[in-house]
C-alpha cells in the first residue's frame, strides 16, 4: 500500500502546530497502525528528520496508551483502540489525517502527544477503597450479587485512553468519570467512600477544566471498550442522592 499521511507536527506546548505531508510505501495491509507510524519514522531517521511522537505502550489494546484521532475518529474507522487497528482498514492511496486528542485538558506535549494527567488527578480524588492492613481477605468473605459484579466489571474495563473525551464534541470526560465511580460504588467494599467518592471525583474533573455532558452520546460510540451511554445517568444519580445527603 502507498499512503499520504497528514501529521499535526507540533515541537512544544507553547509553540504553534500544522499539518505536514508524508508519503510512505509498502505498507502491508497487516500492519498495525502504529507500525505504519513506525515505517514512517524509520524513513524520517534515516533522512535525518525529526521522528513524530506518538504515545504507546503494550500495543495489546490494554493500558490505553494510544491515543490518535485518525480521519477525524478517535482512534480510527474501527470501534478498537489504535494499537490494535490495522491498515488493512484503509484502502491503497488513501489520504489519512492523524491528529492528538483536542481537548482543553489535555494540553499538547509534542506532535501527538498530549497530557493525560488530568485523569490521574480525577482517579486520585476519589478511586480508591478503604482496605485494612494484614493478610488478604478470603475472596469469598465479602459476597457481591451477579449483577453486581457484572455492573462492575463492566465499568473497570475502561482503560483511561480518554477516546471519550476526543470524541465529546464539549470535551467532556463524564464516561471516564463515571466508569471510575460506578465500578468502586456499586461493589461493597466501595461503599464506605460512596458518597465522598462521587461528589470529590466530580468536583476534581470540573476543576481540570472538562466540558460539561450534554448525552451526545458520541463518548459512548467511541469508547473502544464499549463503556455505556447509561454509566453517566447512573452516576449523574449518585451524585444527586449523595448531594442531598451532604445537605443533610
Amino acid at each position: 500500500m502507498k499512503l499520504t499521511l497528514r501529521v499535526w507536527r507540533q515541537p512544544n506546548a507553547d509553540a504553534p502546530g500544522a499539518m505536514s505531508t508524508y508519503d510512505v510505501d509498502g505498507i502491508s495491509a497487516d500492519m498495525s497502525f502504529l507500525e505504519m507510524l513506525d515505517t514512517l519514522n524509520e524513513e524520517l531517521i534515516l533522512r535525518g528528520e525529526d521522528p513524530v511522537a506518538f504515545d504507546h505502550d503494550c500495543r495489546e489494546g490494554i493500558c490505553g496508551a494510544c491515543s490518535l484521532v485518525i480521519n477525524g475518529d478517535a482512534h480510527g474507522p474501527e470501534r478498537t483502540t489504535t494499537c490494535q487497528l490495522h491498515m488493512r482498514s484503509f484502502r491503497d492511496g488513501d489520504t489519512i489525517d492523524v491528529e492528538p486528542w483536542r481537548a482543553a485538558a489535555f494540553p499538547v506535549v509534542k506532535d501527538l502527544v498530549v497530557d493525560r494527567s488530568a485523569f490521574d488527578r480525577v482517579i486520585q480524588s476519589g478511586g480508591y477503597i478503604s482496605a485494612p492492613t494484614g493478610a488478604a481477605p478470603e475472596a469469598h468473605a465479602t459476597p457481591v450479587p451477579k449483577p453486581d459484579a457484572d455492573t462492575a466489571f463492566e465499568h473497570a474495563e475502561c482503560i483511561g485512553c480518554g477516546a471519550c473525551v476526543a470524541a465529546c464534541p464539549n470535551g467532556s470526560a463524564m464516561l471516564f468519570t463515571s466508569a471510575k465511580v460506578n465500578h468502586l460504588n456499586v461493589l461493597p467494599q466501595g461503599s464506605p467512600e460512596r458518597e465522598t467518592r462521587v461528589l470529590d471525583m466530580v468536583a476534581q474533573m470540573d476543576a481540570e477544566g472538562f466540558g460539561g455532558c450534554t448525552l451526545t452520546g458520541e463518548c459512548a460510540t467511541a469508547c473502544p471498550k464499549g463503556i455505556p451511554l447509561t454509566s453517566i445517568t447512573s452516576m449523574n444519580r449518585e451524585w444527586l442522592r449523595a448531594r442531598r445527603k451532604v445537605k443533610g
